[in-house]
């Protein structure tokens, strides 16, 4: 039986794909036989043995610094730290003066360690093998040492932040307050990937001890307003952030600001009606609101979905707002379908579940 051909692709898709794994930042430093300093950046670094200690890592064949590296028998893995971008940037690019003002001290056999880096590995090059239009270069680990600050990551073809993600148990569900901080942690990462995937303003909202309150907002290209700050609170039934949990949470929390608010004149019952809309849809949508006049200096619209943990309660809101000319809150619009994947995504992650009523186009007008 004939194996079936393999699937063509090519090298921008191949990137694509390997950029999904995401890696550490590394320079890899050496000295030339005149004892001048040589380094590039490179995320091509793995372990291989702890006994031997052993590392790996590779260097395409036209790069400039490759004769070098090739013959030099030492070379120093600097692991970089999260505010080392500058550093990463500077040696992955070409030119003589890569080391011009960079802070380094001398290793082993004088091969330069770059100052405020999270790790140092000091390496004797043991072997090297090729490796299509690389050379992969094997070495032996002979003097280490770690500062304690946080590595730089970087993956899909941008530098990230690296945190802790073991969510742990989630805390017992009542109380006021059903922010669950690792929950607001893992949502924090997400708003910022949406919001740079959907160039909107994004706001990440919490039950607090005073009512529906921002915690993080992630800004578009195009800002609302330079007054979007955290620690915002809300009101319970004039905002989208509100409405979605006035929608979501047990009534018994929710009660005594919905009553403070139905008593500046709000109807009880078209407050029930469009409850349920946002309960059926799904979805919170409010078109050309002009309640926050005041702080964003324009009317606004807005869209926010809930987020559920694993014990059902909603823990969190994801809110869009924008102005009404800028804003699309089409169910088939890119805002919506997002803020919908990301909602269901994080719930999943945090052993919730999905809403499975039925989306609704039609906008909740502001109350």
């Amino acid at each position: 039986m004939t194996a079936p051909a393999a699937q063509s692709f090519d090298a921008r898709a191949l990137r694509q794909v390997l950029g999904a794994f995401v890696t550490g930042v590394t320079v890899i430093t050496t000295l030339d036989a005149n004892g001048r300093p040589h380094g590039l950046t490179a995320n091509s670094f793995t372990s291989v043995s702890l006994d031997p200690p052993l590392v790996l890592w590779s260097q395409s064949l036209t790069a400039p610094s490759h004769p070098v590296f090739r013959e030099s028998e030492r070379f120093v893995v600097n692991i970089l730290a999260d505010d080392q971008v500058e550093i990463s940037n500077r040696f992955a690019r070409g030119g003589a003066d890569k080391f011009a003002g960079c802070g380094t001290r001398p290793g082993i056999g004088g091969v330069p360690l770059i100052q405020g880096c999270a790790a140092y590995l000091e390496c004797r090059r043991i072997n090297s093998f090729p490796g299509g239009d690389h050379l992969m270069f094997l070495g032996q680990v002979e003097r280490i040492e770690r500062t304690g600050l946080q590595p730089l990551v970087f993956g899909g073809g941008k530098y990230l932040v690296a945190q802790p993600h073991d969510l742990g148990l989630m805390a017992a569900p009542g109380g006021a307050n059903i922010a669950r901080l690792k929950a607001v942690r893992l949502a924090t990462r997400a708003l910022v990937e949406l919001s740079d995937e959907l160039d909107e303003t994004l706001g990440l909202g919490v039950w607090g001890n005073k009512g529906p309150t921002i915690v993080r907002w992630e800004e578009a290209s195009q800002p609302v307003s330079d007054n979007l700050r955290t620690g915002l609170v809300l009101p319970v039934l004039t905002s989208a952030t509100g409405l979605a949990f006035a929608a979501w949470l047990p009534r018994e929390t929710t009660a005594p600001f919905i009553e403070a608010e139905l008593a500046q004149g709000m109807d009880l019952l078209q407050v029930e009606q469009e409850l349920a809309q946002v309960r059926s849809g799904g979805i919170v949508r409010l078109v050309g609101t002009d309640k926050f006049s005041d702080l964003y200096g324009t009317n606004i619209s807005a869209a926010s979905v809930p987020v559920f943990d694993n014990t059902g309660s909603m823990v969190l809101a994801l809110t869009a707002i924008g102005s009404s000319q800028r804003l699309d809150l089409g169910e088939g619009s890119r805002l919506v379908m997002g803020l919908r994947h990301c909602a269901a995504a994080l719930s999943f992650r945090l052993g919730g579940r999905a809403l499975s009523g039925h989306a609704s186009n039609d906008p909740i007008q502001a109350v």
